[in-house]
């Protein structure tokens, strides 16, 4: 049946080219190399579809014919052990017909053991890959490729193959791929007699979620194929606090030989094993999990087009491109759109403005408003405004930033920009110079003249926008209730929404301050401006040296203590005089101190630095003080203690994370977290995601989260749970227990 319909898809789409539509001369790029992980090797299948163009998956769906890699030496088949593909996406074709499959770059991996080197190295391997490829017509495809493997290495002689990719980006592709894992106790699964003659009915039910925007563009269960099941297409609903899915397979029994006609009493002749890709929205991640079937219920159920009170909602799907699947939501719940995220970074942003990262810079906006009070209402709108372009600005940066490096694969989360030691010390020399200022030590001073410490428009303005600049950069270590859910759904997205999200979450911060441009009369409780004011802009400098300080521990933690941290002081030092000596003239010597100042900075910039690889972070010893036995996180920690069956809490933490430390204080160095932990003889692993570290990264991706704080517990079976930025013991103890 398939055929036939893959037969009447490649016939009408023929008919259906265009001129517009063009065929590229090669659908496909192919290459192959080798890849090592911890201690195995790999031989990796490299891909790459001209831009919309979709190969397809082990299960195909309604049409189409899956990848095929065929080994041969000397004209005989071998087998190498493949590894689980990649999570399919689905598109919809003409004509309503669902394909499973692959768009853009994927990788397919095959581990090579010492039995495969001691018998094929030095020996001319053959491998031929084949696939359907799809847009508005399908092309069939086809890769022969000669190669010799040995240890660590792999050689070809065929030509116009794609370059070999970096490690990082297959390791990231190699990590996410599907593992084994038994079903979770969260996801039950059901066979029923379908009301249809001759059909079944797959239920599948996920408790304590309703989160389908996980599921864009996939499906929550994709059924690997099974003789004689041929499974048909997902509608998935959510019903008060649980997601649905209902998806009906037609029994072809009756065209195998001998004829298999669906048993009446619903008791199979033989069990049969289905295989099943759960999509899981809670993990947020992928998993290959098995169901034995005996028999089926033989009470009825009807595959549901639409609920009562609760309209099918449109994702997305059309013709040739990805699409989604149906989804039914229940009256009493909403859907989780772009609307809802856009709302969480809005407050979540909203909420950055009383973290403890940003209050100096709030406080010194604050002054600014009390020193303006007496100007007219358009300047204050004028002030205000371009402290919202600063923060607009910056946000807009940084997503730009956070495209240009997922484009090249790397890994990147929230606050990515204060784990590169320079960055930090940027900032520790732009806060020294700014509380410099406040302390009246130097005024800065526009082309034109003006002063930027008084009280003309052109200061004013360049002085809001940089202090929304410096409140942007400085919220970055902080996570907000409401903005890990935003942030997460942002660094999955395309482009645009990525923006969009960005753009949300600064216009929170800076709503506050429009509100005073709008309604000057909410700081009408300040007092007017006077000498007390510069008591007040002393103290900021104060909070504004403070702020310095916790950043040099930060850049500290980033060099190891090495000689970039004593050099940082010394630039430092030499700016302080330099201003010093302006304030008295001595203007040739002040000009040397900076000059000083800035040769160091260059050193620093530009030195490698010596960076101790340690699993013992100085933050994991600082832990291990307070009197528990915290251990380096890493994946292999994990599936060690998942096999002796003990409960872990995972903290992925960083020194420069203020939500972080405050976690700490509320719950995790708290005496009742500490009798917690010994009486349930729960393991703990921390994450120290100070410095960059793709393997961090990934991990964080792949369940769901593109920040610190993150918190996850795993149960005794192996159950991996994400708490999300924010945890309490009471949470601790329910997914424990």
């Amino acid at each position: 049946m398939r055929l036939t319909i893959l037969f009447l898809l490649m016939t009408l789409s023929t008919f259906a080219f265009s001129a517009d539509e063009s065929v590229p001369a090669k659908p496909v790029k192919f290459g192959i190399q080798s890849f090592k992980k911890d201690s195995d090797e790999y031989l990796a299948l490299n891909f790459e579809n001209h831009q919309k163009w979709h190969t397809y998956w082990k299960n195909p769906g309604d049409a189409g014919l899956a990848i095929k890699n065929v080994f041969t030496v000397n004209g005989k088949e071998v087998k190498f052990e493949e590894m689980e593909w990649p999570a399919p996406r689905r598109f919809i074709e003409p004509g309503n017909l669902w394909a499973y499959g692959y768009e853009d770059s994927y990788s397919l991996f095959f581990k090579l053991s010492k039995s495969d080197f001691n018998k094929y190295s030095g020996k001319s391997i053959q491998l031929k890959s084949t696939w359907l490829v799809c847009k508005h017509i399908c092309v069939p495809g086809q890769q022969i490729t000669d190669f010799k493997i040995a240890p660590g290495n792999v050689t070809t002689t065929t030509a116009d193959l794609l370059p070999n990719l970096n490690s990082t980006v297959l390791s990231e592709r190699f990590d996410v791929l599907p593992k084994t894992a038994v079903i979770p106790d969260y996801l039950k699964i059901k066979l029923s007699k379908g009301s249809k003659p001759g059909t079944l009915v797959l239920t599948y039910t996920v408790d304590k979620t309703t989160e389908v925007n996980f599921l864009q563009n996939t499906n929550l269960m994709y059924t690997f194929p099974q003789i004689p099941f041929d499974v048909k297409h997902e509608n998935l609903m959510v019903e008060k606090e649980s997601l649905k899915g209902v998806t009906e397979i037609a029994w072809d029994g009756e065209y195998q030989d001998p004829p298999q006609p669906l048993p009446a009493d619903g008791k199979f002749k033989k069990p049969y094993t289905l295989r099943f890709l759960f999509n899981d929205p809670i993990q947020r991640k992928a998993f290959i999990v098995d169901k034995k079937f005996s028999n089926f219920e033989l009470s009825e159920v009807t595959v549901a087009q639409k609920a009562e009170g609760a309209p099918p909602i449109d994702m997305g799907g059309t013709a040739s491109s990805a699409g989604s699947a149906r989804v039914i939501v229940d009256a009493s719940t909403s859907s989780n759109s772009l609307i809802y995220y856009l709302a969480l970074a809005f407050v979540g942003g909203l909420i950055l403005n009383i973290m403890p990262c940003v209050l100096p810079v709030i406080s010194i906006k604050l002054f600014g408003l009390v020193k303006y009070k007496n100007e007219s209402h358009k300047m204050i709108l004028k002030h205000n405004f371009f402290y919202t372009l600063g923060i607009l600005f910056t946000f807009a940066v940084l997503a730009t930033v956070v495209l240009s490096l997922k484009s090249i694969g790397s890994q990147v989360g929230w606050g990515f920009q204060l784990q590169s030691p320079t960055f930090v010390a940027i900032m520790v020399i732009a806060l020294f110079i700014f509380a410099l200022n406040l302390f009246g030590m130097f005024e800065f001073k526009t082309p034109g003249g003006s002063k930027l410490g008084g009280m003309q428009l052109n200061e004013g303005l360049t002085g809001d926008f940089l202090s929304g600049v410096l409140a942007t950069v400085l919220s970055t270590p902080c996570s907000a209730p409401f903005l890990g859910t935003a942030l997460t759904f942002a660094f999955s997205s395309p482009p645009m929404e990525i923006y969009l999200i960005f753009l949300m979450i600064g216009l929170g911060l800076a709503f506050p301050f429009i509100l005073t441009a709008i309604y000057p009369a909410l700081v009408s409780f300040i007092p007017k401006p006077g000498n007390w004011m510069n008591t007040v802009k002393k103290l900021l400098g104060v909070t504004l040296i403070l702020t310095a300080i916790w950043l040099l521990d930060v850049y500290n933690a980033l060099v190891d203590g090495s000689s970039h941290l004593i050099k940082l002081g010394t630039i430092l030092v030499f700016i302080f005089v330099g201003f010093m000596l302006s304030k008295k003239k001595e203007r040739w010597i002040a000009g040397a101190s900076f000059l000083a100042a800035l040769g160091l900075f260059v050193n620093i910039a530009t030195t490698t630095m010596v960076v101790s690889t340690e699993p013992q972070t100085a933050l994991i010893r600082d832990k291990q003080a307070k009197g528990l036995d915290w251990q380096p996180w890493s994946e292999k920690a994990m599936d060690d203690l998942k096999a002796s069956g003990q409960p872990v809490f995972i903290d992925f933490t960083a020194k420069w994370c203020f939500t972080c430390k405050v976690n700490e204080k509320l719950v995790l160095d708290t005496d009742t977290f500490k009798s917690f932990v010994t009486e349930n003889n729960v393991k703990l692993l921390i994450g120290d995601w100070t410095k960059r570290d793709e393997i961090i990264g990934s991990f964080l991706r792949k369940n769901g989260m593109v920040g610190v704080p993150a918190y996850f517990v795993q149960k005794k079976n192996g159950t991996l749970v994400n708490l999300g930025e924010t945890v309490t013991i009471e949470r601790i103890k329910e997914h424990l227990n």
